[in-house]
């Protein structure tokens, strides 16, 4: 699997990279420069060189690409309702309530066991789990539940690329990385340019330099800084 020698970015890249807690720019500047076609160059404050483009598609080559980028959340709590009836509605009676209380959902998993009955699990801001199990935990009783798992020690990591789209078995490598390095993925979520997995907080430095090592992003970000 070859890995993209260019350093710049499409607006959605970075838009992703943002929204998944990387730090480079501020959200709103980038749907501003994007709404409008304004390219946007990031460069470095302690080093010279061209830095990072931020442009539109037809504006840089898209030979060999692959990850743009790995972005991070240290501020994720997962909560999981046990044992909840399996029929129609049910995301919608446990999701409403938390929605309701203005408290936003991240990633979601269902799981259907053999019994009829399923788990339901997903992510919060930390700052809003208090709140969020208070929620969960009453929903189980009304729903008769077998009751609520929740985790604090908890992040999320995502892999960003429009290679995603024409490249198939990134997945398959991000997970078996992290396999070779005995990190157990607790939940996945993909969209059309991004993989997140949660992990242990435990091992978010490993996972983070052994998928930095294993897709050649420090190689892009030293082409980025000549």
């Amino acid at each position: 699997m070859k890995v993209r020698r260019r350093v710049d970015l499409l607006f959605e890249e970075m838009l992703e990279l943002a929204s998944l807690g990387s730090k480079v720019l501020q959200i709103r500047s980038v749907e501003f420069a994007g709404k409008y076609k304004v390219p946007l160059r990031v460069l470095s404050t302690f080093t010279e060189g061209p830095g990072t483009l931020i442009t539109l598609e037809d504006a840089i080559s898209m030979e060999d690409p692959l990850i743009s980028g790995i972005a991070f959340a240290r501020d994720e709590a997962q909560l999981t309702v046990a044992g909840v009836p399996d029929r129609p509605g049910i995301a919608a009676a446990i999701l409403g309530p938390i929605g309701e209380a203005n408290i936003e959902v991240d990633m979601i998993v269902q799981n259907v066991g053999a019994d009829g009955t399923t788990d339901f699990t997903f992510t919060v801001n930390r700052g809003e789990y208090d709140r969020a199990v208070e929620i969960a935990n009453r929903i189980a009783q009304e729903l008769n539940a077998k009751g609520v798992r929740s985790a604090l020690d908890i992040v999320k990591v995502s892999l960003v690329g429009v290679g995603m789209r024409s490249h198939a078995g990134i997945a398959a490598k991000m997970f078996k990385i992290l396999a070779e390095e005995r990190i157990n993925i607790r939940m996945i979520s993909t969209s059309e340019i991004k993989i997140s997995v949660v992990i242990e907080d435990k091992y978010l430095e490993l996972a983070v330099r052994s998928l930095h090592q294993a897709f050649e992003l420090a190689e892009l970000a030293a082409l980025a800084a000549r």
